[in-house]
């Protein structure tokens, strides 16, 4: 497999991508869906994964019914994870790898994450990664979020290269949305989610892990 172009940056996600958070997430909303009453289960996560908390809000009236008291869901949804994170918070694997790799080509790189700031730079903070990204888009710097391409629209623009040269990694399918409508070269790195035949369309590949990408920016050169 090669590379439609030549890479000139990569733009990283972050939640199950960089950081091995979506279960930790997952559990969180389970055990709070228990505490409300309410039969959320690995599939009812699944289906949010890659989504903003307003549209997940949305989902769950859907899901609960309008009264479904969102707001307390999301508080103590947040504390639990909070609480899990701060107990363990792993990379996934090859992240290091893999940014060393770009700190040797002297590529440029960033973060689109429907995160918010604070949670990015708290999470990504504890493994002292943000300084080796050169850009940080996160949930408050844009309207539209993914599957908006809007996030990585402006991720390139704050590097400084055309979106048609960056390579994109995400694990979720609205993450892939989002990069593949930039215009960008996608990889899929599935972590909760297995590809569909749309995201094999979208993607120029699908990697098992980071080191598989590694390995290819390796072939490419």
């Amino acid at each position: 497999m090669s590379f439609p172009r030549r890479v000139e940056a990569v733009v990283f996600d972050m939640d199950g991508l960089l950081l091995d958070t979506e279960t930790v997430y997952r559990a969180a909303m389970i055990d709070a869906g228990q505490a409300f009453g309410v039969p959320v289960t690995a599939a009812t996560y699944a289906s949010m994964v890659g989504k903003t908390n307003p549209e997940c809000a949305v989902m769950l009236r859907d899901l609960y019914g309008e009264t479904f008291p969102v707001k307390p869901f999301f508080e103590r949804l947040w504390a639990d994870v909070e609480l899990l994170l701060e107990a363990e918070i792993r990379l996934k694997d090859g992240v290091q790898e893999i940014l060393d790799h770009l700190d040797h080509l002297g590529l440029p790189r960033a973060i689109a994450t429907s995160n918010g700031l604070p949670a990015v730079e708290r999470y990504l903070g504890r493994f002292d990664l943000l300084p080796r990204f050169h850009a940080v888009v996160a949930h408050h710097d844009v309207i539209r979020h993914k599957p908006h391409p809007d996030p990585y629209l402006l991720a390139a623009q704050r590097l400084g290269v055309d979106p048609l040269a960056c390579l994109a990694l995400e694990d979720s399918h609205p993450g892939v949305r989002a990069a593949h409508g930039a215009g960008m070269m996608t990889i899929m790195v599935p972590d909760i989610l297995d590809p569909t035949e749309e995201m094999h369309e979208k993607c120029v590949h699908i990697a098992d892990s980071l080191h598989v990408v590694l390995d290819l920016l390796k072939r490419a050169g």
